[in-house]
């Protein structure tokens, strides 16, 4: 007789939480979910149903990869942002949640959504930043920059999955190399961490995330110092910039700004007060 539900459950709970998985409960149920067609409430509503033989086989094999320590979007294929779902691989960073704020000082800072705003996207990667906010600017147009050519495909096949072909273009590019024109709004999540720090870091990100999207030098602010120095040529008059920032950099990454006369300069913080985006306008 097969393993009903709730006993696979607590098996598959057990084992992951034996890896290290911090939520192993809250991952086998995801996983579980996929064995039925994303129906993850299986669990709850049919505790007793017994797996069948094929059925213990899939979920056994999800199971195995995320002790292995993969992250779950990567299983899956896709993470969620900004309430859409993107394709990701070991080619791009996960979108995390932290990155909405970044979406909501944009969009905060533009108040006439209708409006033709030209975007640029400095190291797009899986396009989440990007095609999140053209899906809200209805009448806007961006371009997604990165030097992966497999991040450029990943975020190519976002754009499609979007619809957004008729507005999004991607480039190859080393930062600013390859751009030309100037651009309304500029945006970027550089790499900000500190080079020491990204070999402490979890297994999910070390082991299956690209460590040249995460490495932002010994102290973490090189993309910084590097992007700033630029924008003048790139950035209309008046024109926005916002980068995301790392834990304790936004007051240094605002001084940056000031530094280069911009003005307008605000930090804006995520939902646990800390200081995640700094934005700042363009005075030429």
């Amino acid at each position: 007789m097969g393993k009903t539900l709730s006993e696979v459950m607590t098996e598959a709970s057990q084992i992951l939480g034996e890896a290290g998985i911090e939520n192993p409960r809250r991952d086998a149920r995801i996983l579980i979910g996929q064995v039925f067609d994303g129906d993850q409430d299986i669990v709850i509503r049919d505790p007793d149903k017994q797996l069948t033989a094929s059925e213990r086989d899939t979920f056994m094999a999800l199971l195995d990869r995320r002790r292995r320590r993969e992250p779950v979007s990567h299983i899956l294929g896709r993470r969620e942002f900004w309430s859409r779902d993107f394709i990701v691989t070991s080619d791009v960073l996960d979108p995390r949640p932290d990155s909405e704020t970044l979406i909501e000082a944009v969009l905060k800072k533009t108040e006439d959504r209708q409006r033709n705003y030209r975007l640029l996207d400095l190291g797009t990667g899986s396009g989440c930043l990007l095609l999140t906010l053209l899906s809200e600017l209805p009448c806007s147009t961006g371009l997604g920059v990165d030097f992966s050519d497999a991040a450029l495909d990943i975020a190519n096949k976002n754009t499609s999955a979007l619809d957004l072909q008729a507005r999004a273009d991607f480039l190859k590019s080393d930062w600013f190399s390859e751009v030309e024109g100037v651009f309304d709004i500029i945006l970027s999540n550089p790499p900000y961490i500190e080079t020491e720090v990204t070999r402490t870091l979890e297994p999910e990100v070390t082991q299956y995330e690209p460590i040249t999207a995460l490495d932002g030098g010994e102290d973490g602010l090189d993309c910084y110092r590097h992007l700033i120095s630029r924008l003048p040529t790139y950035l209309k008059e008046d024109g926005l910039v916002i980068f995301e920032v790392g834990m304790g950099q936004a007051e240094t990454v605002a001084n940056y700004l000031s530094d280069m006369n911009f003005i307008q300069v605000e930090i804006h913080n995520d939902l646990a007060s800390i200081g995640r985006c700094v934005s700042g306008r363009l005075k030429k």
